[in-house]
């Protein structure tokens, strides 16, 4: 029994990216955790593309947790892996292939500096889309939290 236990919190850990944090800012339906800096980011596949591990603290909004939770109060973050690719793909890899497609394409029919503005130019529209539907993102990328102990 203890070993089926061991199994299923070791893949719980390979699916998930944790994160420590502290409870900064309790709404009544959504908390702000700010993450603290951490250890296992320098084991982490993704930490060169990840915004966490770059500096000391980030803040998190998370949507109606399941837990009551009070600021100041040490919470863990967790985040499906898979959900995580995904979010670099949208936040770095995408915007890097549509400037790339947008230069190749307009270095062809204009000039060099007419097609690196358009290149940078079409990121500007392509954020401000993705701001747009910053809530459908928040629904998509769900974030759980629990109380440390």
């Amino acid at each position: 029994m203890a070993e089926t236990d061991r199994n299923s919190v070791q893949k719980f850990d390979e699916n998930f990216i944790k994160h420590e944090g502290i409870v900064s800012k309790v709404s009544s339906n959504s908390i702000t955790v700010s993450l603290r800096g951490n250890l296992h980011c320098e084991a982490c596949n993704a930490k060169s593309a990840c915004g966490v591990s770059d500096s000391d603290s980030k803040e998190i909004e998370i949507l109606t947790p399941a837990e009551s939770l009070k600021v100041n109060e040490s919470v863990q973050v967790f985040l499906k892996k898979g959900l995580g690719l995904k979010a670099v793909f949208w936040a770095y890899v995408f915007p890097f292939i549509l400037l790339f497609a947008v230069l190749l394409i307009a270095s062809a029919l204009y000039q060099e500096w007419l097609a690196g503005l358009l290149a940078i130019g079409v990121l500007i529209p392509y954020y401000l889309l993705l701001y747009v539907l910053k809530n459908s993102f928040k629904s998509a990328f769900k974030v759980s939290v629990s109380k440390l102990y």
